[in-house]
């Protein structure tokens, strides 16, 4: 890892994130009421994350689900979950579902780039090695996303994360920044 670097991500995130919603702003609200003429409820979803030093968050995302899918179903999900409304299913492939949480940037609870946060059940089953991740803020976007994202089980994924936090760097961070974009653009790996 590279301390300096550190600490001047958060300042970039910042500024980024800040940009990027100025820029979204109007799709933002649009995406926003979309979801609301389609089905009832909230048009953001909120959940319980892990982050950095294993400190619990609320994640946003859009609402891609019927209101209540979490009471009515089970906590992970897969591509045929009859839950995900076709509005969702669209957003969910553009990963445009994801876009909220460039407010969790700005609180300074996640990175641009990083090991994607995970639900507090599944990282009660984590190693203590597995929690090195840790060490770094979640991302939007990280190592094992831009590698097989929903393809990859919870343990191959954990090492890609670990490796990110090992080779931790201006470069790194860029390099997967740009491999996220074609990425986005194939689908490849989107449940």
């Amino acid at each position: 890892m590279q301390p300096f670097y550190l600490k001047i991500k958060y300042s970039l995130d910042f500024l980024f994130a800040l940009l990027a919603l100025m820029l979204l702003g109007p799709l933002l609200l649009l995406v926003a009421i979309a979801i609301r003429i389609e089905s009832p409820g909230p048009a953001l979803y909120r959940q319980e994350r892990v982050g950095r030093a294993e400190k619990i968050f609320k994640i946003y995302k859009f609402r891609t689900m019927v209101a209540n899918a979490d009471q009515i179903g089970p906590l992970l999900t897969e591509s045929n979950d009859c839950r995900i409304t076709r509005l969702g299913k669209l957003l969910r492939r553009s990963s445009i579902d994801e876009l909220p949480q460039l407010l969790n940037i700005l609180n300074g609870e996640m990175s641009f780039i990083g090991p994607r946060p995970e639900v507090p059940p599944i990282v009660a089953e984590y190693t203590e090695r597995q929690r090195g991740v840790f060490a770094v803020r979640p991302g939007l976007s990280g190592w094992a996303q831009v590698n097989g994202r929903d393809e990859l089980d919870i343990p191959t994924k954990l090492n890609f994360d670990l490796e990110y936090v090992n080779r931790v760097s201006f470069g790194f961070d860029v390099k997967i920044l740009l491999l996220t974009f074609p990425t986005l653009l194939s689908k490849r790996g989107v449940n």
